[in-house]
């Protein structure tokens, strides 16, 4: 199976576009397209056994390998090439959206640095080690899946059992953008911006980086701001931990603010400060009116361009006393989709840009308002396209930990609903999370997911633990959180194990009619899955086997009992409190057959017409009772 996006791939444009759209530079060169690639059982190789397409995983379609990496298995990449006269400014950072598991990188065979974990984007500073003519990048990747406790999302090698449908095909390497960035000797490192709506104001910090032959020498992390690299030691020997040794540094800088290409305000200040920017008789951001606003950093020669949208989440009390979300100061009910990003052809890549508009534009179409983006962490792109858009998100941080006992973590909470909701999450063999070095990871991970995303105005809640995959200590997890961002919501225990802290109530519910007695008293009660209802189309199934957890063999009877869903379950149980539901979910994905489009996304199964309809009904009765 193949999608129409996947057919129409250029090996010599292969999403070219550019992948950090909060953060852009004029000096930019994909790396993306025809890599060489090799498997083996040895750390190190000479030759290489063919060419992959990057950022394809070997398992996909589209890499041209079709291949699953198995966990005593190594595999190997290796790109040649040049750097453009001119393209050079005093420095030049190599940068990886994400690569699954753990990576060696090598420039022009020196080591640089070793990254751990699947899901966030790094980098290195390679000016140094670059010359005229041809240069050289290799990598050495291992990947684990489930025999390591890294976050791995749905990612499973384990084919057995009734409930490994829910899982998918493992995939290794590098599944994001590869791209080189020219950088002046001092630059914007990092832009953490937040819009303050009660008070007309946004506040920007600038961090400041270095790079080149007068870089700082970072001892312990180098200048992977997430923390999971381990360096090369190419420091003075005299030198301590955060010593610097530039000889220039730039205190100055000037923030620019613009409304659809017209200054609206300016102010200076320092790296490393919060610079609070006035923005009187601003416009709001919202689903239904997504608003953007452009900003300009300079910091000496360097010049970064970003956006953001005013918008304000926050948990209040109804006109009858019951605790809703807020969005701009107004109730809102987030009627939202599971959204897991998995493509027939390409797995947890999107085979181009237009595949992740698609699916963005497709729900909003059919008048959701929400993704829960499921175990996963997306591009920036996908994000950006939230933004402008106008479609919220709950962000999942990827489950990890050892291989589950499903009869555990699934078959007993279904069984047996609110009796083992208060399971306590402290017993760390039960759930599958006796590596401390995991536990650690988890936390580095969990803070470079919220550092990596916070710019985006789309992102409305943090989910840590979905359904006991791998959950430990939520509580603390979730005051982590909250000294991160205190912006959003925390979804603090997704689905059961519910260890009462977080802004949600959050059930899952699949097999029983949802009654909710009354409102929660200090959370906000939310469906944070519902449906799953299977409806095969033929032609464009992914394997005869199929999985889900109700069966129709229409779309018309899968509509009858979607609306059933929306009339008996959402909409009556919104007086007691309900003020979200996410529906399983926006597509197939392999043998999962419960999607409202097909994996290759060729068909809507449901009536687009109805479905709108009883969504128009829940808003206008959320709107009544509140």
């Amino acid at each position: 199976m193949i999608s129409k996006w996947g057919k129409k791939t250029d090996i010599n444009n292969v999403l070219s576009e550019y992948p950090r759209p909060s953060m852009v530079r004029d000096g930019y060169i994909s790396l993306n397209g025809v890599w060489e690639y090799a498997i083996s059982r040895r750390e190190r190789v000479d030759i290489y056994d063919g060419e992959i397409l990057v950022p394809f995983s070997p398992e996909t379609y589209l890499s041209g390998v079709k291949r699953i990496l198995q966990p005593y298995e190594y595999l190997h990449y290796k790109k040649v090439f040049t750097i453009p006269e001119g393209f050079k400014k005093s420095g030049i950072l190599l940068h990886f959206g994400a690569v699954d598991q753990e990576c060696r990188v090598y420039v022009n065979g020196v080591y640089e640095g070793v990254h751990k974990g699947g899901y966030l984007p790094f980098s290195f500073d390679i000016t140094n080690e670059l010359k005229d003519g041809e240069n050289i990048i290799t990598l050495t990747v291992a990947d684990r899946t489930e025999k390591l406790p890294y976050a791995r999302g749905k990612q499973r090698l384990k084919t057995t059992g009734r409930l490994a449908s829910i899982f998918y095909t493992p995939q290794s390497g590098i599944w994001q953008s590869v791209w080189l960035e020219s950088v002046e000797s001092v630059y914007v490192r990092e832009l953490k911006i937040t819009p303050d709506y009660d008070n007309k104001k946004v506040v920007i910090r600038v961090e400041r980086g270095f790079a080149g032959k007068k870089a700082v020498f970072h001892v312990e992390n180098g200048f992977n701001i997430y923390g999971n690299i381990q360096v090369k030691n190419e420091h003075p020997k005299n030198a301590k931990k955060h010593d610097t040794y530039n000889t220039e540094v730039i205190d100055e800088l000037s923030i620019e603010i613009y409304d659809k290409g017209i200054k609206k305000a300016s102010k200076g200040g320092k790296p490393g400060e919060d610079i609070e920017i006035d923005l009187e008789d601003f416009k709001p951001w919202s689903p239904e009116n997504p608003y953007l606003y452009d900003v300009s950093v300079r910091l000496g020669d360097d010049i970064v361009r970003s956006y953001f949208g005013m918008r304000k989440f926050d948990i209040q009390n109804d006109g009858k006393g019951i605790l809703r979300f807020f969005l701009n100061n107004k109730p809102y009910f987030f009627n939202g989709v599971l959204d897991q990003g998995y493509w027939p052809e390409s797995l947890m890549t999107p085979p181009s840009d237009n595949a992740f508009i698609s699916d963005i534009q497709s729900i909003k179409s059919l008048g959701y308002n929400t993704i829960r983006k499921h175990v996963k962490i997306e591009s920036e792109r996908f994000y950006y396209h939230c933004d402008r858009l106008g479609m919220i998100v709950w962000q999942d941080m990827p489950n990890g930990g050892g291989d589950y006992n499903m009869y555990f973590v699934s078959y007993m909470p279904n069984i047996f609903g609110n009796l083992v909701r208060n399971i306590k999450d402290n017993f760390y063999t039960l759930f599958k999370r006796r590596s401390r070095a995991g536990r650690k990871l988890y936390y580095k991970e969990l803070k470079g997911m919220i550092r990596h995303l916070y710019n985006f105005t789309c992102i409305a809640a943090w989910v840590p633990f979905n359904e006991g995959w791998g959950q430990f200590d939520a509580g603390k997890a979730c005051e982590l959180i909250k000294k991160l961002d205190k912006t959003r919501f925390i979804n603090e225990a997704c689905g059961w194990f519910d260890q009462g802290g977080g802004d949600m109530y959050s059930i899952h519910n699949y097999f029983r009619k949802l009654l909710i007695k009354k409102p929660q008293k200090d959370r906000v009660t939310v469906l944070s899955e519902c449906g799953g209802y299977a409806c095969p189309v033929k032609d464009h199934l992914f394997d005869e086997e199929i999985y889900g957890y109700r069966y129709y063999e229409s779309g018309a009877e899968l509509t009858d009992n979607y609306i059933r869903l929306f009339k008996e379950e959402i909409i009556a149980n919104i007086k007691n409190g309900l003020s979200a539901a996410v529906y399983t979910q926006l597509n197939d994905i392999q043998k999962e057959v419960n999607g409202i489009l097909t994996y290759d996304r060729e068909k809507l199964k449901l009536d687009k017409e109805r479905a709108l309809e009883i969504h128009n009904a829940l808003y206008e009765e959320f709107s009544r009772v509140t």
